[in-house]
């Protein structure tokens, strides 16, 4: 018999209601022992309101609180199995004691759930493919509207759709292949205009699809993790009171003191609908303080895996030492990833906008002051222009198949680079066997993102992912 099983499916905390999630052959079973004056005949679907108890065959069995039962049959659940919820308060307590009463129910194979099990039973009873299962966890995760309206898509089987016709495509091509391995005294050509070349063109239409999804992997990335912009600048520019102006609170001591900031900071937020994870960190310069110095070197690795940096600079002084220093860091960045914010120009102007071109061209520029109302205007400036920088407004999700997953950009990677060897095997004259056997791993590869073809490691991988009660 398969097992039954149990976990807490809301968020730790208080709430108004807390849900407790339990699949398996034993759902109703479950039911009939906590829900006190259970009827014997359970409709599924159906909400039912009682008292829920460890035992509902004690009469003198203390209640643990009162909610909604409902019992889902199989196939038509989640799971595909039959499930039953429990909607109580939302307090952790109870939802603990619920929790233990069914996993005490003595009912043969209950145990709890292992962290995203109950969607990797939906996965493996057919409710939806690995795709689609990823996509639950990034609704979960979602940090923008954007990012959630993707993976809505992508659960909703929009990315699967896709696959399965680029699949389908090269099902065609293989058949196409067999044929010719299976009867070489045809004459079929080694060129582009003979049999081979319908072949050819056949695989760069299935490339160009691949190839079409992998444009969007940097956009899905953006998406999904958002843009990692770091702020760097000599010490006492004014980054920590930029973080704090963009942020709307004083997440960021600040002094007039420098050298304030010794560690990275970091804290995300949402510019213009695109998701961003600000990193502060400390000022750039040379220090005999062992934990300034220490500071200073986790500001040098932030650079090294920004996609944005947003150079701070002090302008009422001109360019310095620790400028430059700085400058070094940041100028072997594409031009198009740098955001310049001259600040203090209250106090006067010794930095000109030319000046910093000489040593960034083509970079944006912003002046303000970080003082009062200046910051909020700074923080409105800062996210117009993040905002043109990466703008993703002409971006229709609805109709737009958008690559988020890691797991999806190498599996897309390996199939684009075997159907291109496919493509330069038959082009090259060489037996149709080496070119079938590339076309057949791009296949298997495009087959992995929706879970046809991969073991239980990749499963495990997947799922351990997800939280518990998922």
């Amino acid at each position: 018999m398969a097992d039954t099983i149990a976990a807490i499916s809301t968020a730790p905390g208080e709430g108004g209601i807390g849900i407790v999630r339990v699949s398996g052959p034993e759902s109703a079973s479950l039911m009939r022992r906590l829900m006190l004056s259970c009827p014997e005949e359970i409709e599924p679907r159906h909400a039912y309101h009682g008292k829920i108890v460890k035992d509902s065959s004690d009469s003198a069995a203390e209640v643990i609180d009162e909610g909604i039962f409902l019992f889902m049959k199989a196939p038509a659940s989640y799971t595909g199995e039959d499930m039953l919820e429990i909607q109580g308060h939302g307090s952790n307590v109870s939802l603990r004691a619920i929790l233990a009463a069914i996993l005490e129910s003595g009912l043969p194979a209950v145990r709890m759930a292992d962290p995203g099990e109950f969607t990797k039973l939906a996965f493996l009873n057919g409710k939806m493919d690995l795709s689609q299962a990823e996509a639950v966890i990034d609704i979960i995760k979602a940090k923008s509207d954007l990012s959630l309206e993707i993976a809505e898509g992508q659960r909703a089987g929009r990315l699967s759709e896709k696959i399965k016709d680029i699949r389908e495509a090269l099902l065609d091509v293989l058949a196409q292949m067999a044929v010719d391995i299976d009867y070489p005294d045809e004459d079929y050509g080694d060129d582009e205009g003979g049999s081979y070349g319908e072949v050819i063109d056949q695989l760069r239409w299935i490339h160009s699809d691949v190839e079409e999804l992998l444009d969007t992997v940097r956009i899905g990335r953006i998406a999904r993790e958002g843009v990692r912009a770091v702020i760097v600048g000599k010490p006492n520019a004014g980054k920590s009171s930029l973080m704090n102006a963009i942020l709307g609170e004083g997440r960021v001591i600040v002094t007039d003191v420098p050298g304030t900031t010794r560690d990275t900071v970091e804290e995300s937020a949402s510019m213009g609908g695109i998701p961003i994870v600000l990193v502060d960190t400390a000022g750039l310069r040379d220090s005999d303080d062992k934990v300034e110095q220490i500071g200073i070197e986790r500001t040098t690795q932030a650079i090294a895996g920004a996609d944005l940096a947003i150079l701070v600079l002090d302008g009422s002084q001109a360019l310095d030492e620790d400028d430059n220093k700085v400058l070094s860091f940041i100028e072997k960045m594409s031009k198009d990833n740098i955001l310049v914010v001259i600040n203090k120009e209250d106090l006067g102007h010794s930095v000109s906008e030319e000046a910093v071109l000489e040593r960034l061209p083509g970079v944006r520029i912003i002046s303000t002051s970080l003082v009062g109302k200046g910051a909020i205007d700074a923080a409105r400036k800062v996210s117009e222009a993040i905002s043109e920088m990466y703008d993703l407004s002409g971006i229709n999700v609805k109709e737009t198949n958008i690559v988020t997953n890691e797991r999806h950009v190498h599996l897309l990677r390996k199939s684009s680079i075997d159907i291109d060897e496919a493509i330069s095997v038959l082009r090259s004259g060489e037996p149709v066997e080496v070119a079938e056997l590339s076309a057949h791993y791009a296949y298997e590869s495009l087959g992995k993102i929706i879970g046809e073809e991969v073991g239980d490691e990749i499963l495990d991988t997947v799922f351990s992912k997800f939280c518990l009660g998922k």
